[in-house]
């Protein structure tokens, strides 16, 4: 699922309400569409910036016509997105300046145009979007996938009645290897543009080419993770548990080998480049 976010750089409400509708309907032309809303005012006064990261009331619609919607005390927008991640191919976000995904800022505020992730584009309205350059960028940015949302690609390969087995593999932020250990408060990945995903996809080619192996897939989270999140999936569907168990593991070992990630890891008392102290 691509996400991105529409937030109030100085506009009127009509202006940035015009741009996400735009947007929504570009969108749900090429495939589902969730729209997540943050009202801060439902958190009794929370700022956005601290609700987005850590909980608070989120109101989402799921689907153009807004036929299903919940809200739910101490979901954060990042649960929100890991709800629509297995049902939609987007997701639209208003109104959290921390999204740490691409962003189109609506209105003339120069002053307020910083924004968490990359900025697609700056507009006075809808009619300064550029909705076709917009969906392009935006589907080259890395997309939002959860455990679920992989298992639910792999149950719709065309081979899945041939598959007794689905194994899979999750890697997350540790806080500690030792009780005595600093605390690891985040870990950031970056990688090497066009040579990872590139790597990526013939590793999970390869991994599919075994017998009896029907669908991989891989995905490794970029920029920062936190402590207790998730940072890596291996999904394999199978004939059978033998061959699923055995292409888990070597993908997750073959990710770590074979495609170039980089970490920093930051603790509560230092922070540095791992590849730098091998």
């Amino acid at each position: 699922m691509h996400v991105l976010g529409v937030r109030d750089a100085g506009a009127d409400g009509d202006a940035l309400e015009a741009v996400v509708d735009r947007t929504v309907d570009r969108l749900s032309e090429r495939g589902r569409v969730g729209v997540v809303r943050y009202d801060a005012t439902i958190a009794d006064g929370t700022q956005v910036r601290e609700s987005a990261t850590r909980g608070g009331d989120v109101t989402y619609d799921l689907g153009v016509d807004g036929d299903w919607t919940a809200s739910g005390t101490g979901m954060g927008v990042r649960d929100a997105l890991d709800r629509l991640a297995t049902d939609c191919e987007y997701a639209v976000v208003v109104g959290v300046p921390s999204l740490q995904y691409p962003s189109v800022l609506v209105g003339g505020d120069e002053s307020d145009r910083e924004a968490a992730g990359e900025v697609l584009a700056t507009v006075e309205g809808p009619a300064g979007l550029d909705l076709a350059a917009l969906v392009d960028d935006l589907e080259a940015a890395e997309p939002h996938r959860t455990l679920e949302s992989l298992v639910a690609r792999v149950k719709g390969s065309s081979a899945a009645d041939r598959a007794g087995a689905i194994a899979t593999f999750t890697g997350r932020v540790r806080a500690k290897d030792s009780a005595d250990d600093a605390r690891t408060q985040y870990l950031e990945f970056e990688k090497y543009e066009g040579v990872a995903d590139e790597r990526l996809a013939a590793l999970e080619a390869d991994l599919e080419s075994r017998d009896g192996v029907f669908a991989v897939e891989l995905y490794h989270r970029t920029g920062i993770v936190e402590d207790g999140e998730d940072i890596v999936f291996v999904v394999v569907l199978a004939g059978h548990r033998g061959e699923a168990f055995r292409t888990v593991e070597d993908g997750i070992n073959r990710l770590k080998d074979e495609v170039p990630l980089f970490k920093k890891e930051v603790t509560v008392e230092d922070e540095f480049w791992v590849h730098e102290r091998s």
